[in-house]
């Protein structure tokens, strides 16, 4: 038995495990299950520098990030498993997972999820053309180059411009190979302003809005890609095509939160986010089990995933030592040019400054105010002079904005005007 069980050692599962430990919690009473044959996730491979201005103040690599977390870990002697894969949870909190024991279970007070997200392939898109060698996922090539040492190829296409594929193409570029360009489908970009600055501005790497590769040529390897710009429905205008040679294709094309355990759990996940349904306490649907970091939605800066994380494991635990966690809600809604929040969901009675509502814009909007109401009540106005699908938006609230939703007790709607 463990109070509380954390399902992945990445940046949240590092800081859930922190985080519960400086709680009170015994350090035998927490277990860290990671698949990997490391703990600090994602971060291991993410060698530039970014990680870190909210949390600690300066900027650091994603591996110094993870190594703060990693050393608090090991400081507090927080028991952990690698090469661990979690197979099953139960409704009980009953955790299965496969390590080179072979099959264990373990019952939890708690258990936190924090198993991350992947990245979408080439099957996902149904690009036409061969299958030859050279595409990457923008993250595999980042660990083939960062982490094992391997040139993925010389001359360089990447379709899609999330922060990977824009930290790729720079990361590309100081390797030597030849960025042709970076192309992504929507007329904006889905990477933070500062990467598309740093990271192709800086090195006269070309982006090509609203285009799309719509072929791929080569037998045993990449010779080439067909781009061609598209219309208001993501259709191919074929008049626009043109042929670049490439030897190699990157694909930045999103990310889904690892979220199968979820399925098979259960629990409500929201449409547009592909993450758990949560309340202000990141509880999902089905009791004892919290989700936090890039398993409940995508986050822009690890430092959410760190803040989040921490909140989620203080409700944890709180939930383990049976502190009644309230499951009176009223619903948050994206309305307006807002595509999602998170949470979902609002105890209004349980609600404090600490609690903020993150969520993501459809479109690049300029000089719009984002509004909070609850019904018809306008609880909070925040004029914003620029927001982009690329970058999450966080809003709090002060003690008066609290009690004015306390008040009017109505769902509350988080909308663009």
């Amino acid at each position: 038995m463990k109070k509380i069980v954390i399902i992945g050692g990445g940046p949240a599962g590092l800081a859930a495990a922190c985080k519960a430990y400086e709680m009170g919690t015994k350090p035998e009473d927490i277990l860290i299950i990671e698949r990997d044959r490391e703990l600090g996730g994602i971060l291991n491979q993410c060698i530039h520098a970014g990680f870190g201005l909210h949390m600690f103040g300066e900027e650091l690599t994603g591996p110094e990030y993870a190594a703060r977390y990693i050393a608090k870990v090991n400081e507090y002697k927080i028991p952990y498993t690698l090469n661990s894969m979690v197979v099953d949870i139960t409704p009980q909190r009953e955790v299965s997972y496969v390590c080179s024991d072979g099959l264990k279970t373990v019952k939890a007070g708690a258990v936190i999820l924090a198993m991350g997200c992947r990245e979408r392939t080439r099957g996902a898109l149904n690009i036409p053309g061969t299958r030859p060698a050279g595409i990457f996922s923008a993250g595999t090539a980042q660990r083939f180059v960062n982490v094992e040492g391997y040139m993925v190829g010389r001359k360089v296409v990447i379709l899609g411009s999330g922060d990977i594929g824009l930290i790729m193409a720079r990361r590309m570029t100081l390797e030597g190979a030849k960025v042709e360009c970076v192309c992504e489908v929507m007329p904006y970009s889905g990477g933070l302003a500062r990467n598309i600055a740093q990271c192709l501005d800086d090195f006269d790497i070309p982006l090509y809005l609203s285009t799309t590769v719509i072929d791929i040529k080569g037998k045993e390897r990449v010779e080439g890609v067909t781009i061609a710009q598209v219309d208001q429905n993501r259709k191919p205008i074929m008049e626009t095509a043109r042929y670049i040679e490439c030897d190699t294709l990157l694909l930045s094309v999103g990310l889904i939160p690892e979220n199968e355990l979820s399925k098979n759990l259960g629990i409500t996940l929201d449409r547009v986010t592909s993450g758990a349904v949560v309340n202000q306490d990141m509880q999902t649907s089905c009791e004892g089990i919290f989700a936090c970091g890039n398993v409940l939605h995508v986050h822009d800066l690890v430092d959410y995933v760190s803040e989040e994380a921490a909140h989620a494991a203080e409700s944890a635990v709180k939930f383990a030592d049976n502190v009644a966690l309230s499951d009176k809600t009223v619903n948050v809604s994206a309305i307006n040019g807002v595509r999602y929040t998170v949470p979902q969901k609002i105890d209004l009675s349980a609600i404090t400054t600490e609690n903020k509502i993150f969520m993501r814009v459809d479109n690049i909007y300029k000089n719009k105010y984002l509004c909070v109401k609850c019904g018809d009540v306008l609880v909070k106005k925040v004029k914003k002079a620029h927001v982009a699908p690329g970058e999450m938006e966080v809003v709090g609230f002060n003690a008066e904005e609290i009690q004015l939703m306390k008040n009017t007790a109505a769902d509350i709607t988080v909308g663009l005007e």
